[in-house]
């Protein structure tokens, strides 16, 4: 059953924006605006970066989750709150309940990064208890909303609720405040779409000369599937890389006002979120998730097209990364950018092969970076999985031309194939 689009009165919208506003003073930091040298650099424009990685719990998840629980009465605070989260709305509803002296049940997926949920217990303290279920986002959802059922605690949505737009709509407030013209775009992360929608009204309203640009994992764009479908629907299979946006499913409050908002929603691939997390980290000295980063890799990627000279704002959402996680990030940065590739070789089984390979298809600049063998008896040829790292991605069709040349059977694995994601 869909949830009835919410009747949202322009003044009483604002009002209760401003109220949030006020209400957040002294529990949500007021968070700098700061030019990216880097990205401004890079796209000819002048690109500032509303950096929310410094907010309490180290995303702007903190402000719609405690306007929504500052905002309850007394039996319903009495009652306790419960939510679920991929992980930054759950130290938001922590550091909530530990302020306001809520008991409160957080509900992560198993995918959810050690980091985050240490994070989450600290900042809760004994306020908050959590509870790992599932693998998905949406696992985690469906057991905090049968927890609310059973126990009359109010649940605290993620981002489908109009309590929690209104919280996040404050980051708005704040970003054309600090800045001394009205930007020309503003670059903001997607998931569920409470930021978008939130902030999406707000400069709708107050700014309708900014292109508003939400920008998604490209494989979990489901508000982009939404807006097509007229309706929020349920992706067959997400890619959970980008945690902190990886949503199944768009929100039913939120879908229809990210819509009226007149955003443009665009796809960012996860490669190229790990190559800006790492540019982010090495160039500006930036912590970021990939949920973070992903605004400013929508921008580093290309993927936002702006106009030198222009203003634009990028927000940096989220700085909540586990450092193991690292690995991963620079490998799909790699393969992202053509520099990384696998293959499976077929060596005979006599002196010199792997001497041959070296000599005849390795290119100068190449470096083997993986080489799995197991020599069976009895078999005249045995297979590597072998991985090399380019030293230009545009030697790759040379790479490729000395491979077909040569005697040796070599079948390159490219990215999303079955056996790739079987061997890598």
């Amino acid at each position: 059953m869909e949830t009835a689009e919410p009747r949202l009165d322009p003044a009483e919208f604002a009002a209760r924006v401003r109220a949030a506003v006020d209400r957040l003073a002294g529990v949500a930091l007021r968070t700098p605006l700061q030019r990216a040298d880097r990205l401004s650099a890079a796209t000819g424009a002048d690109v500032w970066l509303k950096r929310e990685d410094l907010q309490v719990g180290r995303s702007y998840k903190v402000r719609g989750a405690y306007t929504t629980i500052s905002g309850l009465d007394a039996g319903a605070r009495a009652a306790g709150v419960v939510c679920a989260s991929a992980g930054n709305h759950g130290q938001g509803v922590a550091h909530a309940c530990r302020v306001l002296g809520v008991h409160g049940s957080v509900f992560v997926p198993g995918t959810t990064p050690r980091q985050k949920r240490e994070r989450i217990a600290a900042l809760g303290g004994d306020a908050v208890e959590l509870v790992v279920a599932g693998d998905t986002y949406d696992d985690a959802a469906a057991a905090a909303e049968a927890r609310a059922r059973a126990t009359g605690a109010t649940l605290v949505p993620a981002f489908d609720a109009l309590s929690t737009v209104i919280g996040q709509a404050t980051v708005a407030v704040e970003l054309l405040e600090q800045l001394p013209q009205a930007p020309d775009v503003v670059v903001l992360p997607v998931g569920g779409g409470g930021l978008l929608a939130g902030c999406g009204t707000w400069l709708r309203a107050h700014s309708p000369g900014t292109r508003i640009v939400g920008v998604e994992p490209a494989g979990a764009a489901s508000m982009a599937a939404a807006l097509a479908a007229g309706r929020p629907v349920e992706l067959p299979e997400i890619d959970t890389f980008v945690d902190g946006a990886a949503v199944r499913r768009s929100g039913s409050v939120t879908t229809p006002l990210v819509r009226d908002c007149g955003a443009e929603l665009l796809p960012v691939p996860e490669g190229q979120v790990c190559t800006e997390m790492l540019d982010l980290y090495q160039v500006d000295g930036i912590i970021a998730e990939p949920a973070g980063a992903l605004a400013a890799a929508a921008l580093s990627g290309g993927v936002v097209r702006v106009e030198p000279g222009q203003t634009v704002v990028c927000l940096l959402s989220g700085g909540n990364n586990d450092v193991s996680r690292y690995a991963e990030v620079i490998e799909r940065s790699l393969v992202h950018r053509g520099l990384k590739h696998y293959f499976l070789v077929e060596f005979p089984q006599e002196p010199g092969a792997l001497r041959r390979f070296l000599d005849e298809v390795l290119g100068p600049d190449d470096d083997i970076v993986l080489f799995e063998y197991v020599k069976r008896d009895n078999r005249e040829t045995g297979a590597a999985l072998t991985g090399i790292e380019l030293g230009r991605a545009d030697t790759l069709p040379a790479l490729l031309a000395r491979i077909e040349a040569s005697p040796l059977r070599i079948q390159h694995l490219a990215p999303g194939t079955t056996a790739y994601r079987f061997l890598v």
